[in-house]
């Protein structure tokens, strides 16, 4: 079963243009975990569920040393041919699984994951990989929506009409509460600061614009559609739905507050 979910997860991913969304909406996030975990030359830097490279091509640009891993290699090829010169040279892109990293144990300095291992269904299995590939005394340090945010609640809104989840697996948005990530990661961490941060979206213009944008390049929103496609009036009242909650976070003229978790931490001893 693990593995058809493994294959069903790296569809969705590849379905779309998850590109446009990270470059075109989400783009700011990378920098600000880069920043906020300290990253610079010297280190060693593993980004799980890397995506495109958000936040893997800002933390070469410190100087460090980066392993760009994810689960989907359509995504690792953008990010790959997309990355500048400057950060290609510290830079490999590894197709992995956040819940079985092919990496060794404590080999690197931070681990960081930017809205990406939040999307792992399995959670303690995936912050286990976290705690294990990280050195005692390196960083920890993961961006990931809240539930009670924008994304959080779209994914809320579509959980009636999604394809139901394998057994065991948990929301997504879990990962932005603080008292989840205090069970996941237990008396593996110190040092742990948390932050609720906004990120200003004002690409799309309005909950329309915003609903169809979804509708066509974001693999979760894909994957749900595709569920009801047969349904028509689920489709509408999804629609409808949908254009109902951006139009209840619009801050005017389409603009949009989409809250965060920034978390950090410090790899406890061994």
């Amino acid at each position: 079963m693990t593995t058809t979910v493994k294959t069903k997860h790296r569809a969705m991913w590849a379905s779309g243009d998850y590109p446009a969304v990270a470059s075109e909406l989400v783009a700011p996030l990378g920098p600000e975990l880069v920043e906020a975990t300290g990253i610079g030359p010297g280190q060693t830097v593993l980004d799980v569920a890397a995506g495109t490279g958000n936040a893997a091509i800002p933390a070469a640009l410190a100087g460090a040393q980066v392993t760009a891993s994810d689960l989907t290699p359509e995504l690792l090829a953008v990010g790959e041919k997309n990355a500048p010169a400057a950060a290609s040279a510290k830079l490999t892109w590894v197709e992995a699984d956040a819940e079985d990293l092919p990496f060794e144990t404590a080999s690197f300095d931070t681990v960081i994951s930017c809205i990406g291992v939040m999307f792992a269904p399995f959670h303690q299995a995936a912050a286990a990989e976290l705690l294990r590939v990280c050195r005692p005394g390196g960083t920890i340090g993961l961006i990931n929506w809240t539930p009670e945010g924008f994304i959080g609640q779209m994914f809320a809104t579509m959980k009636p009409y999604a394809a139901p989840p394998p057994p065991g697996a948990q929301p997504p948005p879990l990962w932005g509460d603080p008292a989840h990530l205090s069970s996941l990661f237990g008396d593996g961490v110190t040092d742990v600061s948390v932050e609720r941060r906004n990120l200003r979206v004002d690409h799309l213009g309005s909950g329309a614009a915003f609903r169809d944008y979804f509708k066509v390049n974001y693999g979760p929103t894909i994957a749900v559609y595709r569920n009801i496609a047969g349904e028509p009036a689920r489709v509408a009242a999804l629609d409808a739905e949908l254009l109902a909650l951006a139009e209840r976070h619009d801050t005017g003229g389409g603009a949009m507050n989409w809250e965060y978790l920034l978390y950090t931490a410090r790899r406890a001893p061994r």
